[in-house]
């Protein structure tokens, strides 16, 4: 489980906001472990995680994992998850084509 800001729409795409706590879990559900909590504490040591987002994310960390201790949520039907696949006949995934007139990655500075 990733823990991040809300995703933003913008003109260009999304704006995604990683705050760097992680729970990761066995395919099984039976074994779990928080991963970069040390990241977690050093971003808040430097207020780039507000009170505010901290208190969120307490929050969802205990309301995840009720969901994976209660196999509710996103763990309702893990042995589905842990059997799909994607379909070889499925078209791959394209990015759109950037808008005319805009060029990425040049250089504005002089």
């Amino acid at each position: 489980m990733n823990f991040e800001r809300p995703t933003v729409r913008t003109g260009d795409g999304f704006d995604t906001f990683d705050l760097t706590v992680d729970l990761v879990i066995d395919p099984g559900l039976a074994c779990w472990q928080w991963k970069d909590e040390d990241e977690y504490a050093h971003v808040r040591r430097l207020g780039i995680i507000t009170d505010a987002e901290h208190r969120a994310v307490e929050t969802a960390r205990e309301q995840v994992l009720a969901m994976l201790i209660e196999r509710s949520g996103p763990f309702a039907d893990a042995a589905a998850w842990m059997s799909w696949r994607w379909d070889p006949a499925w078209p791959a995934p394209r990015l759109p084509r950037p808008a005319r007139g805009r060029r990425r990655g040049a250089s504005t500075g002089g």
